[in-house]
C-alpha cells in the first residue's frame, strides 16, 4: 500500500500491478491499517483511493490465498475470507471522511465490491468492472450481494451477479456504480477536484452528512429521518455552522 499526501488529501494505492492489484490478506490488512491513520489525523479530510499501474483498480480475492483458506474449512474460509472482506467494504462504507475510488481499470470481485462500498467513484474511460465469484462456485463474499443490489436495483445486480460478465465505465455510470467517467489521463485529477470541493465545507458537515446517508439509506424512512435529525443535532452546536450562519447573515444584510 502506498500513500502519497497534497494538503488535506491523502491518496492510497493498492501496489501490487504484476497481480492487478489483487486483494491478499496482507494488502487488505495493510489498507485498514492506513485507513487507522487518516482516521486519526484531523488534517487530512479526503481519501482517493486507487490501484498502481493503468491496467487495473484491483482483480479482486488474491485466488491463491482465498484457495487456501477454502481448503482448510469452513470456519477458517468464513474467518479469513467473509471477515475480513467485509470488515474492509464495511469500514469504507462507513468511513468518517469521504472516499473517492479512483477506478484505474479493471475493478472485479473484491475490487467491484470496494467500489459499491465508496461513497463516492470516478472511473476512467477504459475500466471495467465485474462479479465473477460465480465462475469459482460462490457468492460475493465481500459484501457485493447486498450492496450491489441495494444500489441499482435487484433485477440489474443479479444479472451482474449471475452471469460474471463485465460491464464498461459507461455501463457503470449509467448504473449508479460510478459518479463520473472521465479520461484516463484525468482520472486522479478529477478525483481531487471532487475532493476539494467537498472539503472547503466543514469537517463535522461532511461526516454528518456521509453518516446520516449510509446509516439511513437502508432503513424505513421514519427511522431514516430520526438518523437525520439526530446529525443534524450533532452540527448545531459546532463552530462550522457558527461561521456558515455569520457568513451567510454578512453577505445578506
Amino acid at each position: 500500500m502506498r500513500q502519497s499526501r497534497s494538503g488535506a488529501i491523502v491518496t492510497l494505492t493498492i501496489d501490487r500491478p504484476d497481480k492487478l492489484n489483487a486483494l491478499d490478506y496482507p494488502t487488505i490488512d495493510g489498507l485498514q491499517a492506513a485507513l487507522d491513520e487518516v482516521e486519526a489525523e484531523d488534517a487530512l479530510r479526503a481519501v482517493i483511493l486507487t490501484g498502481a499501474g493503468e491496467r487495473a483498480f484491483s482483480a479482486g480475492a488474491d485466488i491463491p490465498s482465498l484457495a487456501g483458506s477454502i481448503a482448510g474449512g469452513t470456519d477458517r474460509a468464513l474467518r479469513e475470507i467473509v471477515r475480513r472482506g467485509q470488515g474492509l467494504t464495511r469500514r469504507v462504507e462507513t468511513f468518517g471522511k469521504p472516499i473517492i475510488v479512483a477506478v484505474n481499470g479493471l475493478a472485479y470481485g473484491g475490487g467491484c465490491e470496494i467500489t459499491e462500498a465508496a461513497p463516492l467513484a470516478i472511473a476512467a474511460e477504459h475500466a471495467t468492472f465485474a462479479k465473477p465469484e460465480i465462475t469459482l462456485g460462490f457468492p460475493p463474499p465481500f459484501g457485493g450481494s447486498q450492496r450491489l443490489p441495494r444500489h441499482i436495483g435487484r433485477k440489474r445486480g443479479l444479472e451482474m451477479i449471475l452471469t460474471g460478465d463485465p460491464i464498461d465505465a459507461t455501463r457503470a455510470y449509467e448504473l449508479g456504480i460510478v459518479n463520473h467517467v472521465v479520461p484516463a489521463t484525468e482520472l486522479l485529477a478529477a478525483a481531487t477536484d471532487l475532493a476539494e470541493r467537498i472539503i472547503r465545507h466543514p469537517a463535522t458537515a461532511v461526516t454528518a452528512c456521509l453518516n446520516a446517508v449510509t446509516r439511513g439509506i437502508n432503513l424505513p424512512i421514519d427511522e431514516g429521518l430520526a438518523v437525520e435529525a439526530g446529525w443534524f443535532a450533532n452540527t448545531v452546536p459546532t463552530k462550522g455552522v457558527a461561521d456558515g450562519l455569520a457568513a451567510f447573515l454578512n453577505r445578506h444584510s
